[in-house]
């Protein structure tokens, strides 16, 4: 089973992605000198951080070979509605994932030059330590996140089935990759799904290999989705918004991590536009780009309003029936609306 909650949770997305990447390949290698049937099992959440996204291109963007004992994939209970809700739009649903596992068997994917798989490693080191070293290293880190997000309100809302925390008292270490992902969505700020990546790709460019990404991002599958989630996820986020919940909710001291984030978001995107070479992010997928943004103006308000909530919810300092009961259906909303990044 490849898992992509807490590896992501533990070293960011790109780090992770290619840690799975390479596992994928190594077990394909393992299967073929020992003439094993080799089945791969997805463990799939709705979010980019827990493995969601499109899935004919997760499918195509695995290692060549990977699919060829079938696939299995589980995905788990917040996109089961939306995938398999109705009859049609379930057919739909599992007519993508075969169309999408044969594609790959009878067409397989290229495998990666070296100079690729050297980069991408270098890329996911850097990724890895400035990801970690902000999670981790960062004193005012974990104050700032649970200022800035519902990650305490979370807790006692009846939305999950299992409890956020690990240990009732840890740091972000102790909570489970759902909430971790969740808190962040729910401000717009979608942290865990593009943190680290900006530096790991800009280190890169600084190194004179911005031809050599252009390149992975055309004729490598496997980096292609990475930018192509990234550019998804940028245009569901909402600096403003996250601004927003930073001037109602979070303590002045704290201010200048969120503004930093902020910044970093927005040098992210920028970079990615630079190397997709594109004006608008999603200028080739204009369905989904259409879909976000029709979406976006019913989740904004969605968005101001769970802020001042969330400022009252917290002035009461318990469990108030009214307040979160109005919480829990702005929670439901924002992550309704922000579909597979929530």
């Amino acid at each position: 089973m490849i898992g992509y909650s807490d590896s992501a949770k533990d070293a960011g997305m790109l780090a992770a992605g290619w840690a799975q990447y390479s596992a994928m390949e190594k077990l394909v290698a393992l299967s073929e000198r020992e003439d094993i049937k080799l089945t791969l099992f997805h463990g799939r959440g709705g979010s980019l951080g827990r493995g969601g996204g499109p899935a004919r291109q997760a499918i195509l963007a695995q290692p060549p070979g990977s699919t060829l004992g079938g696939l299995r994939v589980t995905e788990q209970g917040e996109m089961i509605r939306f995938k398999f809700g109705l009859p049609k739009v379930a057919i739909h649903s599992l007519a993508l994932y075969a169309s999408a596992v044969l594609e790959a068997n009878l067409l397989p994917p290229p495998e990666p030059e070296p100079e690729w798989r050297e980069l991408m490693e270098s890329m996911a080191g850097v990724s890895c330590d400035h990801y970690r070293s902000l999670i981790r290293g960062e004193p005012d880190f974990v104050p700032y996140f649970r200022a800035a997000t519902p990650e305490l309100e979370l807790g006692k809302l009846p939305l999950g089935s299992r409890p956020a925390k690990r240990k009732p008292n840890g740091g972000v270490e102790s909570l489970r990759a759902i909430p971790w992902i969740f808190a962040w969505t729910q401000n717009r700020l979608m942290l865990p799904a593009w943190l680290g990546a900006h530096m790991g790709l800009q280190r890169a460019i600084d190194d004179g290999q911005e031809q050599t990404l252009i390149a992975m991002n055309s004729r490598w599958p496997f980096f292609r989705a990475r930018l192509d989630m990234l550019e998804m996820v940028f245009l569901k986020a909402d600096a403003g918004l996250a601004a927003y919940y930073d001037s109602v909710l979070v303590p002045e001291p704290l201010k200048p991590l969120g503004s930093q984030l902020r910044s970093e978001l927005q040098a992210s995107i920028e970079l990615i536009l630079r190397l997709k070479q594109e004006a608008e992010l999603l200028s080739e997928q204009p369905w989904t780009k259409e879909s976000i943004k029709l979406r976006n103006p019913y989740t904004d308000p969605l968005n101001v309003l769970q802020a001042e909530l969330l400022k009252r919810s917290r002035q009461q300092g318990d469990i108030h029936p009214t307040l979160d009961q109005a919480l829990m259906v702005t929670i439901a909303g924002i992550a309704a609306g922000m579909r597979n990044t929530g």
